[in-house]
């Protein structure tokens, strides 16, 4: 599996499954109207929506082994835009996985946490999904379509994820941090609750997965934590002391997709393949010292601290 092709290598996941992959792989990435330079990846622009560009695609790179982390991942943009996300998130994930078939090279394919309706968690691989908006719906559609016309496809389903990145999809950590540097008012969910897993080790579990295709598996980090707490970490570790934070409840906010309250993982499954996820404060410290999650440009109006955020996105 020395060739390996990554799908929405300008994103934030795919740009780091890049350059983490290891040294010993050659490496492309592709993505559609935002170029990334990546080094040790062979970057092409290709919509992934169009049946012939994806057959090209594969008929150009002839990979040994495909990663597919494309996806319009926005709660809700998708709730707002279904046709156009359903292209992405359904549609081109089964072609995809026909053409891994095709070819007979293991198909990565990452899912979410979202999948799950965040009634009765910790959630394991053997859970059914019952998903609450349309972008875990397409999700879901994505999952059984690509194993029905694949059965060898595995399914990777990410928990929210934090970390650096050099493309312009950055993750979520980047924005709160940008905004609490500009003074503005944080409303953070203190009844919503996830298992944050950093980049590095997300890389980590799909490198796993690509090796030993376990089917289904979740990856995820070794802790449940709310929004708010996770927020207020961020503020101590980063020595953000002006952060002002206002705890807030999910169930207040009328949003245009709804979001599960606790969308905890089992990762049992995963850490018997291996898999060690990094502790939370770990890994804020870590990005901490490195610096790589600093904002490369000042947020609007920095002086503006009575303006309201409310952190809702994936």
């Amino acid at each position: 599996m020395k060739r390996l092709l990554i799908t929405g290598a300008s994103g934030f996941l795919g740009w780091n499954i890049c350059i983490h992959a290891g040294p010993d792989r050659e490496v492309f990435g592709t993505y559609l109207t935002h170029p990334a330079e990546i080094p040790g990846t062979s970057m092409i622009q290709a919509d992934l929506t169009r049946y012939k560009d994806l057959k090209r695609l594969f008929g150009s790179v002839r990979p040994e082994a495909v990663i597919h982390a494309a996806a319009a991942s926005k709660p809700d943009f998708c709730q707002k835009n279904r046709k156009e996300s359903h292209r992405i998130n359904t549609d081109a994930s089964i072609n995809i996985a026909g053409l891994c078939a095709d070819m007979k090279i293991p198909c990565i394919f990452t899912s979410s946490d979202l999948v799950f309706d965040g009634r009765t968690p910790p959630y394991s691989e053997a859970d059914a999904p019952s998903p609450v908006n349309i972008y875990a719906e397409q999700k879901v559609l994505a999952e059984s379509g690509m194993k029905k016309r694949y059965p060898d496809t595995t399914i990777c389903r990410m928990a929210l994820m934090f970390g650096a990145s050099g493309s312009d999809a950055q993750s979520f950590l980047y924005h709160l941090i940008a905004d609490m540097q500009s003074g503005k008012k944080l409303s953070l969910f203190m009844d919503e609750f996830r298992t944050p897993l950093s980049a590095r080790d997300a890389v980590q579990g799909l490198m796993i997965a690509l090796r030993k295709r376990p089917g289904t598996l979740h990856l995820g980090g070794g802790e449940r934590i709310s929004r708010l707490e996770f927020g207020q970490r961020v503020k101590t570790i980063f020595g953000i002391k002006d952060a002002v934070i206002d705890p807030c409840s999910q169930k207040a906010l009328d949003l245009p997709a709804p979001r599960p309250p606790d969308l905890t993982f089992d990762i049992s499954k995963a850490k018997s393949l291996g898999f060690k996820p990094h502790r939370l404060a770990e890994e804020l410290k870590r990005l901490a010292q490195e610096g790589s999650t600093r904002p490369r440009h000042p947020s609007p109006n920095p002086d503006n601290a009575s303006r309201r955020k409310v952190w809702k996105s994936q």
